[in-house]
């Protein structure tokens, strides 16, 4: 299916909304019907109308069906948030006395559902290094019901072997799920390479614009329809329509941002690795990166993501650094207009700061839509004082 066809035209039945160029918001929590007989039938199967707006809503079906189209799936559920994307089917899928594999270096709220959640109802994982094929076939128990992919992650990006976990998960009827908030649809379809699953924080790259919260999940309607009719809607984390019709117009733009936020990424990591101040810079298409044979085999590219270290890592220092940006914020999350910055020790307390840990020295940066020299002068200025 064509992409500019899908952005555009895809789920968008003009004629039932006068003709209007852009979808509208159908604000509404609930339908009405004409007989009982048809209220009867909606009641049977909320997952095929629209009854009440916690299950189905018109404007969040024209969503679902370009997110879905997107990843080569059959169906999507949208979120509120990219966090209930992964918790919601993980509570549908499992049960207790099940077994997980899950890579050791996912999104925090991720691995703390895994390791404070899912172990008070019996359902034991098991964390690898992913980046290793052979840990997975190692881990795997009689009991495991599902591994739990995020490749790359968002801080250290570290990827797997997607083509190769999914045959292998598929030899032992173990349903894949991955991540994939980092690259979106746009730069990697893990359906294609045989995972059952995928889900991505809408919030970032889908979104666009740092004013909304969603998360998306794709995969066959078998799958999307029982975790639908269960976990879904008995825990009502759904979208909002307006929400839904934000992330509509995110998606107009999608490649375009992407590919800007892709082209300068490639000239600031650069620019950074020839820094004198600079110790390391960390993204998947850099040349010093050791999984890039594999990045470019399994990724059309990706968004504007990256690390770095500096060669005076201080907990002093690398605040100093921080702190001097004018231009690139300070924030969490990525994927609107807006270059932002995130160190390591925003987490840690400068008594809890070793220097010797690569991971205390990492300063992420997420590269937006501004001007390669508007970003580079700004980082010139803050690296002098290092």
């Amino acid at each position: 299916m064509d992409l500019s066809y899908i952005l555009n035209e895809l789920g968008e039945d003009r004629e039932h909304y006068y003709n209007a160029v852009s979808p509208p918001i159908i604000q509404s929590s609930n339908f009405t019907f004409n007989t009982v007989a048809e209220i009867r039938h909606a009641l049977a199967d909320e997952f095929e109308g629209n009854l009440y707006s916690r299950g189905n809503n018109p404007t969040v079906d024209i969503l679902r069906k370009k997110l879905a189209a997107l990843d080569h799936a059959e169906d999507a559920l949208i979120f509120s948030s990219g966090v209930a994307a992964i918790t919601v089917p993980l509570l549908a899928l499992l049960k207790s006395g099940d077994h997980v594999i899950a890579v050791k270096s996912g999104y925090s709220w991720t691995m703390r559902f895994f390791r404070e959640f899912l172990s008070k109802f019996g359902v034991e994982t098991t964390f690898v290094d992913g980046n290793i094929f052979q840990n997975f076939e190692s881990a795997a128990q009689y009991n495991t019901k599902l591994i739990f992919l995020e490749s790359p992650n968002t801080f250290t990006y570290e990827l797997q072997d997607i083509k190769q976990v999914a045959a292998f998960a598929k030899t032992r009827n173990i349903i894949t799920l991955i991540d994939n908030s980092y690259c979106s649809a746009i730069y990697q379809k893990p359906i294609l390479h045989g995972i059952d699953l995928v889900c991505q924080s809408a919030t970032k790259y889908i979104g666009g614009h740092s004013d909304v919260m969603a998360g998306v999940l794709t995969g066959s309607r078998q799958l999307i329809k029982q975790i639908f009719s269960n976990e879904f809607m008995n825990i009502g984390a759904v979208v909002s329509p307006h929400s839904a019709w934000l992330l509509l117009r995110g998606l107009r733009t999608l490649p375009l941002r992407l590919s800007r936020s892709y082209a300068t990424t490639q000239i600031i990591t650069e620019w950074l690795s020839n820094h004198n101040a600079v110790e390391t810079v960390i993204w998947p298409f850099a040349s010093t990166f050791p999984q890039k044979a594999l990045a470019q085999q399994q990724m059309e590219g990706c968004g504007g993501l990256f690390s770095f270290t500096l060669k005076h890592s201080s907990f002093q220092k690398i605040e100093e650094f921080c702190n001097k940006l004018k231009h690139i914020l300070l924030a969490v999350s990525w994927g609107g207009h807006e270059s932002l910055v995130m160190p390591a020790i925003s987490g840690i307390s400068q008594n809890s700061y070793e220097q010797t840990n690569r991971h205390h020295q990492l300063i992420r940066m997420y590269v937006g839509l501004e001007d390669p020299a508007y970003l580079i002068d700004d980082l010139q200025q803050a690296l002098s004082t290092v």
